[in-house]
């Protein structure tokens, strides 16, 4: 494996760990629901948001490393 850089790794790392802490909120909002406890604040919900930002950002660091590779491809 080699130990290059491509233009959309930091993408790629940044949209993981966004989508970690968004499925992490996911749990911790839906699991009041389960045991019938109190149910969190509107803002808990938002910040759930965070897992499909997260699978956008890193789907554009995927496609913008794609992109690099054909250009060096084809240079």
């Amino acid at each position: 494996m080699s130990s290059t850089k491509s233009p959309g790794d930091g993408l790629v790392r940044a949209g993981t760990i966004v989508f970690l802490a968004g499925s992490i909120a996911t749990i911790a909002t839906f699991v009041p629901l389960f045991f019938g406890l109190p149910r969190f604040p509107s803002i808990a919900y938002w910040v759930c948001m965070l897992m499909p930002a997260g699978f956008l950002l890193a789907l554009c660091g995927l496609l913008r490393s794609a992109r690099a590779q054909r250009r060096r491809a084809a240079a």
